[in-house]
């Protein structure tokens, strides 16, 4: 009987007890953050508004939002949304705590932004830069038809006014993890998703996380090579059409 690469790979990452573990090189780690200093930088507020509807009602109120109206999303929205799910919670002790857990605190996963209709911010993509809560401006332009027809052809990326690419820079992980990285980068990625998709609740926006796309196309969109940084993970943001 053949195996499967994805049954191969589950079972050839397993810990065993009593296995001989590398010793870290920590001349080789790599960097933390992704920037792209010679691109336009559009700062971020800090200034979130108060939400007062509790955890539990999150939960109940959370559902994958396909249809969106034509109301364009606020930059107070945005900021909220990539602050809440990847951005820095605190420092403590001169180490940048962030909102969503990660493996070995390497965090693995950058953040795009296809804008299609976001108030105060061309259309275009951009790259979030975490440490200094900011949109790099990559490329301005309407993107959003040739990222639903990546995506497989699901017209809510059309529709709705911002679109959240997660990518991976797989060796974050795999300076310590070797192979076993790429479990925890899909796990880093679903922690995120979830961070986003609750602060939506909270926001009255709805969203909807999106895992099919032709990967390649989704790479090419944003400019990265697929190879040492690949898109994984996709999510719409907006306001949802009211039944």
């Amino acid at each position: 009987m053949s195996i499967s690469v994805g049954d191969d790979f589950q079972n050839q990452t397993k810990y065993y007890r009593g296995q001989k573990w590398t010793q870290l090189n920590w001349m080789k780690k790599p960097e933390g953050y992704k920037t792209y200093p010679s691109k336009n930088k559009i700062p971020l507020s800090h200034r979130f508004p108060d939400k007062t509807i509790s955890f539990s009602d999150l939960l109940r109120k959370r559902k994958s939002v396909r249809n969106y109206s034509v109301q364009p999303l606020s930059m107070s929205d945005l900021s909220f949304l990539l602050w809440a799910s990847t951005g820095v919670q605190r420092t403590q002790n001169g180490h940048e705590f962030r909102n969503a857990p990660s493996a070995g605190a390497l965090f693995p996963i950058e953040t795009y932004i296809v804008a299609n209709n976001v108030e105060e911010l061309e259309r275009g993509i951009y790259h979030y830069d975490v440490a200094a809560h900011a949109l790099e401006e990559l490329k301005l332009g309407i993107y959003g038809e040739t990222l639903a027809h990546a995506a497989l052809d699901q017209e809510m990326c059309l529709d709705a006014p911002a679109i959240f690419v997660w990518t991976a820079i797989f060796e974050r992980s795999k300076w310590k993890y070797k192979q076993r990285a790429y479990r925890y980068v899909y796990l880093d990625a679903g922690h995120i998703a979830q961070n986003l998709a609750l602060a939506a609740v909270s926001s009255e926006l709805g969203s909807c996380q999106i895992g099919a796309m032709y990967d390649e196309e989704v790479n090419a969109l944003i400019g990265v090579d697929g190879v040492n940084e690949s898109a994984i993970y996709l999510s719409v943001v907006g306001h949802p059409i009211r039944e």
